[in-house]
């Protein structure tokens, strides 16, 4: 009588028990591919796993990226904004600030405001300064010019500001660059 409620034995129960299993050359075979089947299985299993561990991660640097540079579209489209805003505060030091100081004061708090939702999204200022040597990756040469008393290569004139959103160049700043050939 069979009890159903036993244990399996293994293999190695049955030969300590002296009792020889009875094994014909088919039932290796047979556990041979089930064995084979089984190392085909967790091969794909462990693939799995290292596929879904890859799309994780992938899917992370992807969220990340479009949170960090999602609004890029729009910052570019704020930034023409921004320098005609710059222009109206350098038109006050040449004309009658008396007349226009309201309309000058809202200007200059707008400017802050949007200088503040800058900086809050990432996206900040390059702001070369004349003498500075010209940086191709932060820099576009609007025009070259010959100007005593400085070195090819060096910022003459800064025409327009740039700007970074993160780590990534949202706007070169536009210059004027010394052509002066060594002496």
């Amino acid at each position: 009588m069979v009890d159903e409620n036993a244990e399996p034995m293994s293999l190695d129960d049955l030969v300590a028990e002296g009792e020889e299993p009875d094994f014909d050359q088919g039932s290796f075979e047979e556990i041979e591919a089930i064995k084979g089947e089984r190392d085909e299985f967790r091969d794909k299993f462990m693939r799995a796993l290292a596929d879904v561990e890859n799309i994780r991660k992938r899917s992370e640097r992807d969220r990340r990226e479009a949170e960090n540079y999602g609004g890029s579209k729009l910052a570019r489209d704020l930034l023409p904004v921004y320098d005609n805003m710059r222009r109206a505060l350098q038109s006050n030091d040449e004309a009658d600030g008396e007349a226009n100081k309201a309309l000058l004061e809202g200007v200059e708090l707008t400017m802050r405001a949007l200088i503040s939702t800058f900086k809050k999204h990432g996206i900040d200022p390059i702001v070369p300064e004349v003498g500075d040597r010209f940086d191709p990756k932060l820099h576009e040469a609007m025009f070259e010019a010959p100007v005593p008393g400085t070195k090819a290569g060096d910022i003459i004139q800064v025409a327009a500001e740039g700007f970074m959103l993160h780590d990534r160049l949202l706007r070169a700043a536009q210059v004027g660059v010394s052509s002066t050939p060594a002496s």
